[in-house]
């Protein structure tokens, strides 16, 4: 069996397509937090569609392979190398058995994707090897010592050698809809005219803005819990925004003034704290 061997490992999850159709027990989708540099790397090593792969927060890890190994890194372009030679970001690389692969910290976006083909075959939970930081399912978090196994999901034969690295906005334009509770906001047409400011203490499960207050109609009234998508934006009684992510608990019961289309909810994940983001209606 072909193994992965840890060696060193910063905030490194197992993340895949996520678990969907779960939410009638109170468990989220999950899954990777950008799904289009996900995919993209599942596709460069010819995997099917919901290969696992390992979700690498801001670089930080040492890998080295039992066997040859085919790998990519998507998203977030995090310097490369295998055994001190330097690879670019988006190109497939052969790691032999005993070399070791290596991720820096990338220059900008947060969350790199290493994809290896055949997926890892980790035991899933639920239908998912996504780890769900919220319910604290799926595989636990990548630690040095590791093995991870892989497993059979590559289908197709490597077609393409390298993608260009990906690129961000230093100040993304993000698109919103109307929430279904905007008219409880006294001031909701401030979310587009704003610019935010990503806090520190953002995550998987939520994205809080900074930079101004949206201030409630009536703060005292209360709002029964209510279904969460991702992308929802939701006004807490402090008046900061939150951007529910992956992670997002199934109901809440705060507020929604506005919904990030899905199509522009990848570049949340990539967003930095102290970095800044902007909406418009769609």
């Amino acid at each position: 069996m072909t193994e992965l061997v840890v060696h060193r490992a910063g905030v490194v999850l197992v993340q895949d397509a996520g678990r969907a159709g779960q939410a009638a027990i109170g468990v989220g989708r999950s899954g990777a937090a950008d799904q289009s540099a996900y995919a993209l790397g599942n596709r460069l090593v010819g995997n099917r569609p919901g290969a696992a792969s390992l979700e690498v927060l801001l670089g930080e890890l040492e890998l080295e392979a039992t066997a040859t190994s085919w790998l990519c890194v998507t998203g977030a372009p995090a310097p490369l190398s295998v055994d001190g030679r330097t690879e670019p970001a988006g190109t497939v690389v052969a790691l032999r058995a005993g070399q070791r692969l290596r991720l820096g910290t990338p220059a900008a976006g947060v969350r790199s994707y290493l994809s290896v083909r055949g997926g890892l075959d980790v035991p899933p939970v639920l239908g998912s090897r996504a780890h769900d930081t919220l319910a604290g399912i799926g595989p636990g978090p990548v630690e040095a010592g590791a093995r991870l196994p892989l497993g059979d999901d590559g289908a197709e034969a490597i077609r393409v050698e390298a993608v260009p690295a990906a690129t961000y906005d230093p100040s993304p334009v993000l698109r919103v809809v109307r929430g279904p509770r905007d008219d409880w906001i006294a001031d909701a047409e401030r979310l587009v005219a704003e610019t935010w400011t990503v806090a520190p203490d953002s995550d998987r499960v939520g994205l809080r803005l900074a930079g101004a207050r949206l201030a409630l109609r009536d703060p005292d009234r209360q709002l029964p819990s209510e279904g969460a998508v991702r992308g929802a934006i939701q006004v807490p009684p402090s008046g900061e925004p939150v951007v529910l992510g992956p992670d997002h608990p199934v109901t809440g019961g705060y507020p929604v003034v506005g919904v990030v289309v899905d199509r522009d909810t990848d570049r949340l994940a990539q967003l930095r704290p102290g970095e800044t983001v902007r909406f418009r209606w769609e």
